[in-house]
This record gives structure tokens, C-alpha cells and sequence, in this order.
């Protein structure tokens, strides 16, 4: 899961006199429609929004636990295209560290309209641009992402180890209790990962160092928001020590109730299980204020999926993202260790939790209408 408001508000930030036409021919997410591999990794510009979101746990030589993520959107304009400046197609892309030693959550972002080779997202694998951030994925399967960003870098490269992990139906996610609150959704988790980040320093001068670790690669598109009286959702990624993959959300309503909710735990071997709305609940176990937006965010969690409990803890409190100078946005976007109680024992992992909609709320139908 990513924002669907944030990508929105994002563009409506870049354009200030443009709004997004209602009726604009938007491609439909419909049940039935496999995922493509790997055909799909790439861009689909007819669907409304799109994201590649990896989030991951890096080792240093110092044995500090790092976190990081990098994301980069794609939106549709519902405008005409075409030519070196294409007004059809805006890029985003947002990138964070989160560093123990630092003590917070360090990110950065940019935007562009697509053109001139600056700004792009290529058709038929991944391969998205924005200036001198880059994700591109060769032909056996490995990412290289490079993101030189404010105060910090990531120079990474994604070695698969299995294969995707295809979400919902043959990868038709459902995001809320309408058929059409979807998208298409898969997941490349227990990614290796090697290279080397640049790390923040409270003295303004950055240190280089190797990195080894894991992370997990979200991709999804979709021409849909979500439901009305959504207010946000939690979001749970996690690579288990085991070799095993857990997925799982909750889109809550403005009263916190779930509007929707899903889960997926993949076993080493493959064998894949399901988990519907019933099923799935996030429930708060310690609240984080942010010195800055006033915003309580449960930080420390308790995922229920099916039998099983998860424990969620953040590698460090403060891993808050805000962005209101220009998507408007504020959320929290963290690593977290997971750790299996009932139903699950002995079971670790490490993976991102994301909480949105726990400040000045902004759903989706809000933020298509400014």
C-alpha cells in the first residue's frame, strides 16, 4: 500500500491550476486479469496511479541496524500526451533512511511532469527515472537503485531469491467492500541487497559506508481511490528470518473501524495462504507524538492473522515523513522488527510498517476534489 492521497495531492502541488478530470478514460481494474511476468514490472500509463515502494534492513561494518525506503509514483493526468514534454504523466519519488545513530527519520522527494529523458516510467519492466534517482531492473531479475538525496544516499542493487509474491487473485488486490476499490498488486519479497549509503551526520557531513541486508519491492497500479469515509491505513511488509513472507492492511474508517482488511503469508517452500477482512486487525500496543506535527502514531503493534499474533516494534520512534511544504502529506513509514506470539512463536522477522491518516486527515475522495 502506498498513498493514494499523497500521490494526488502530490501532482495537484506540481500543477496548482490543474485538476484532475472526473471523467477522464482511466483503465479499470477488474477481477480475472493475471499478472503479467515480467511484462508487468513495467509501467501501465493508462492506469491513474502507480507505484514501485522498496523498503529494506541494511547492515553496516559497525553493525548498526539501518532502515531505508525509496518509492517513486507514477500519475496520470487524465491529460493528452505525447511529444518530448509529456503533460500526461507525472513522476514522484520519495526516498528515506532511518539511522539509529542519527536518532530520526531522514527522507527527501521531487517531481517533475515526464520528458526528455529527465523523467520517466518505461513500459514492459521496470526502469523509472526522476533526474538522478533511478530504479531499473536487468534482465536477470536484479534492481539498481541509486538515489542521491538531501543529506543522505542509497546506491543499491535488489538480488531476487524468490520468486514474486502475486497478491490477492493473480495479483487483483481488493482495497475496500466495492469490487472496483482495487488494484493490481505483487511483491518481490526477500530481495538481497548490497551497496553502499551515504548516512546523515548531526555535523552536516555524510559517511559512506558498505551495506548487506533484505528488503521487500511493492508494485501496484490502479485508477481507483479508496472508499469515501476512509480516514487511512496500516500497512505491514515483512521478510521473516525463516525465509517466509507476511503482507498485511487495514484501511480504517473514520471511527477506526476496518473498512477493509487483508493478509498473505507466503512459507519458504511457497505454499501461500489467504486471509480476508475478518480475520485481520492491527491493534495499537504504544503511542509515538512527533514533536513537530503533534500527531500520535501507534508505533508498537499487535498484527492479528488468522491464529497468529505478530508483535510490531520501530527501530526508532521518530521515522515520521512529512511532507506538507509540498504533496501536503504526513504519515509514518518505518522499520520495525516482527515478532511471532500466539500461533506464531518463535517466528522473528524485520520489516515496514506504514501509518497513515493519524494527523489532519485527508482521504482520498478529499484530496481528488482540491
Amino acid at each position: 500500500m502506498r498513498a493514494f492521497a499523497a500521490t494526488l495531492l502530490a501532482l495537484l502541488a506540481f500543477l496548482p491550476t490543474a485538476t484532475l478530470p472526473a471523467d477522464a478514460p482511466f483503465a479499470e481494474v477488474v477481477p480475472g486479469r493475471a499478472i503479467d511476468w515480467p511484462q508487468d514490472t513495467g509501467a501501465h500509463a493508462a492506469y491513474r496511479t502507480e507505484w514501485w515502494y522498496a523498503t529494506g534492513w541494511l547492515d553496516t561494518p559497525d553493525h548498526t541496524p539501518l532502515g531505508f525506503q525509496i518509492t517513486f509514483f507514477r500519475s496520470n493526468t487524465g491529460k493528452d500526451g505525447g511529444g518530448a514534454f509529456d503533460p500526461s504523466q507525472v513522476i514522484v519519488a520519495h526516498a528515506a533512511l532511518s539511522d539509529p545513530a542519527y536518532g530520526r527519520l531522514v527522507h527527501d522527494q521531487n517531481i517533475a511532469r515526464q520528458g526528455f529523458g529527465l523523467a520517466y516510467a518505461s513500459n514492459g519492466n521496470t526502469d523509472v527515472k526522476l533526474d538522478a534517482w533511478r530504479m531499473v531492473r536487468a534482465a536477470d531479475g536484479r534492481y539498481t537503485v541509486d538515489a542521491d538525496a538531501a543529506g543522505f544516499a542509497l546506491h543499491l542493487t535488489f538480488t531476487p531469491t524468490q520468486p514474486p509474491m502475486i497478491q490477492g487473485e493473480r495479483g487483483y488486490s481488493r482495497k475496500g467492500p466495492q469490487a472496483q476499490q482495487a488494484s493490481y498488486y505483487y511483491s518481490e519479497p526477500q530481495l538481497q541487497v548490497t551497496g553502499s549509503v551515504t548516512r546523515p551526520s548531526q555535523k552536516g557531513h555524510g559517511e559512506t559506508v558498505a551495506v548487506a541486508g533484505g528488503a521487500w519491492l511493492d508494485h501496484e497500479w490502479s485508477s481507483t481511490l479508496l472508499p469515501a469515509d476512509a480516514s487511512g491505513w496500516d500497512w505491514l511488509g515483512a521478510n521473516l528470518d525463516d525465509g517466509g513472507a507476511l503482507m498485511a492492511f487495514k484501511v480504517r474508517a473514520r471511527d477506526g473501524h476496518a473498512l477493509w482488511a487483508h493478509a498473505a503469508l507466503r512459507e519458504r517452500d511457497g505454499r501461500t495462504a489467504q486471509f480476508g477482512p475478518a480475520d485481520v486487525d492491527f491493534t495499537p500496543e504504544r503511542q509515538w507524538r512527533s514533536p513537530r506535527t503533534n500527531t500520535a502514531y501507534p508505533v508498537a503493534m499487535t498484527v492479528r492473522v488468522g491464529a497468529m499474533r505478530w508483535r510490531l516494534a520501530p527501530l526508532i520512534d521518530d521515522q515520521e515523513l512529512d511532507s506538507r511544504e509540498s504533496t501536503g502529506a504526513v504519515y509514518w513509514e518505518g522499520a520495525v522488527t516482527v515478532t511471532g506470539e500466539s500461533g506464531s512463536a518463535g517466528r522473528r522477522g524485520h520489516g515496514y510498517l506504514e501509518l497513515t491518516g493519524y494527523g489532519k486527515a485527508k482521504n482520498a475522495a478529499d484530496a481528488a476534489k482540491r
